[in-house]
């Protein structure tokens, strides 16, 4: 009896305490999973989610969705806004949540170098489209990764790095959403179609649906945002996709369907009545400026929808 209940008290021991660690990078159970690369001479760190239903099945190839949190923030807090943890579970695809580069650790007051913003990767020109290139070849070689299904999605500073991720990295992406964001970049130049479902708040007054001058600009940088129109009006062209929407009102959303585009590729625009700077569906972030979300509208699965119906061609 003595001898079982001491053999019980090793196993739990092992699997609270151990398993984590010796797990961290072999990706072979379900769960969260802490991992970090060296890119630029910086280490870089992110959280992998596996799901119940890729250990169970096995499949021979599997999407991975990367979410990019907003500035300030880290992959705990885009995890837990999103919810596409919970969306994976149910779908079986992989999600992975980078983290930025900050001026306090590893996981405090982070962002994203997407242009023209935002803080500390910004400032010291951080190579974040290079950390997430490098961070999708070493998830290749741990998972049976589907190099036509790796789709970007984030919220607000998370938001311009998927447009900039867009216009650099459309050689391994399949498509993007960004999510309360701004197409900044001056020269985007992508290489290939690529599909691209927004979602905007017209009252969003951190980063206006009808662009202009940035309100919060706490390190002394002017900002301009562009307006959605601009990034629709891009991604169409660059797409060839047809000049005349598809609308259609719902709700809270005005949806804006561009079809027709090369190799498939669609363009949405989902502009949100009423909403503001947050994640249509999901939990408040902790940035300041945050707006409370319309829980009405769910991004996190209309994402995963479009995300699956446009891998790449």
């Amino acid at each position: 009896m003595i001898k079982n209940l001491c053999l019980f008290i090793v196993l739990v021991f092992s699997l609270l305490f151990i398993s984590p660690t010796l797990y961290a990078e072999d990706l072979v159970t379900p769960g969260y999973h802490d991992g970090s690369l060296t890119h630029d001479g910086l280490v870089r760190t992110y959280k992998v989610y596996i799901p119940t239903l890729y250990v169970v099945q096995k499949p021979q190839s599997v999407a991975l969705v990367i979410v990019l949190h907003g500035r300030g923030s880290n992959a705990k807090n885009a995890a837990q806004i999103t919810g596409f943890s919970l969306k994976a579970n149910t779908e079986g695809f992989i999600v992975v949540y980078p983290n930025g580069t900050g001026w306090i650790g590893k996981e405090l007051l982070l962002s994203w170098n997407s242009g023209n913003c935002c803080g500390y990767a910004f400032g010291h020109d951080v190579d974040d489209v290079g950390f997430i290139r490098a961070l999708i070849e070493k998830l290749e070689k741990k998972l049976p990764i589907d190099p036509k299904r790796i789709y970007v999605t984030g919220i607000s500073n998370g938001a311009m790095m998927a447009y900039r991720l867009g216009c650099e990295l459309s050689d391994r992406i399949a498509a993007i959403g960004p999510v309360s964001g701004a197409l900044n970049i001056k020269d985007c130049k992508p290489s290939h179609p690529l599909s691209v479902i927004i979602f905007h708040g017209m009252n969003d007054d951190h980063i206006f649906y009808r662009g202009g001058k940035s309100l919060n600009m706490k390190d002394g940088r002017e900002r301009v945002d562009t307006p959605v129109s601009y990034a629709v009006s891009f991604w169409v062209k660059h797409n060839q996709c047809s000049a005349a929407p598809q609308s259609e009102e719902k709700g809270r959303i005005i949806k804006d369907l561009y079809t027709g585009g090369l190799s498939g590729t669609e363009v949405i625009l989902n502009s949100i009545k009423g909403g503001g700077h947050a994640w249509p569906g999901g939990k408040k972030m902790r940035n300041i400026g945050a707006d409370d979300p319309v829980h009405a509208v769910p991004a996190t699965d209309m994402l995963w929808e479009f995300f699956k119906n446009h891998p790449k061609q």
